[in-house]
């Protein structure tokens, strides 16, 4: 397992939801005051029109996301975090992937989770359990790069996810984690 993301890669949509959401809070002076933070390699692929269907470094992205943790909330990271989950869920199911929406229905979304996973990372999978009428368990496995702040912004996108579906008083836990020496990552979610 490598947690810097070395050779590991992720969709480009997952980097456009990212620096949509800068410009929902803040607008290019937000975007610009990221990227100057960052590497000027890293400047110079994020300045360029990515292709949302495109592999880009999951090194990349990990490194934009905890400059936008640091840029947006200094004091609470690991809400930065959840709040980028939330948001890459709120724009790919109202665009790409509105097709895993189901109105009333968020074990339909759940159900697609394989899926979803290999439209945002090139390795590993996950798996989808049925727990009850109103709760599921995800699991993670083989991911060649795990942080526990990458693991935040799953549990903020499932949690967006299953309230697009219908679901209310969502929760999302993360239990288990490879990032903390397990062999998968586990994320159990609940609703009303």
């Amino acid at each position: 397992m490598d947690a810097t993301g070395t050779g590991s890669r992720i969709k480009g949509g997952v980097l456009v939801s990212r620096l949509n959401m800068l410009r929902q809070w803040g607008g290019q002076a937000r975007v610009d005051e990221v990227l100057r933070r960052l590497p000027p390699e890293d400047q110079a692929i994020l300045r360029t029109l990515l292709v949302p269907a495109a592999w880009y470094p999951l090194a990349l992205n990990l490194r934009l996301d905890a400059t936008i943790a640091e840029v947006v909330s200094p004091e609470d990271t690991p809400r930065a975090f959840l709040d980028m989950g939330r948001a890459s869920a709120e724009e790919n199911l109202h665009g790409a992937h509105q097709v895993f929406l189901r109105p009333g229905d968020p074990h339909f979304l759940l159900s697609q989770a394989p899926r979803i996973y290999r439209s945002y990372y090139a390795v590993g999978s996950r798996e989808y359990e049925r727990t009850g009428a109103q709760s599921a368990v995800l699991r993670t496995f083989g991911a060649e790069s795990v942080t526990a702040t990458d693991c935040l912004t799953v549990v903020g996108w499932h949690a967006r996810a299953i309230e697009l579906s219908g679901g209310r008083e969502v929760r999302v836990a993360h239990p288990v984690c490879r990032a903390l020496g397990a062999t998968y990552c586990e994320y159990t979610c609940a609703w009303r």
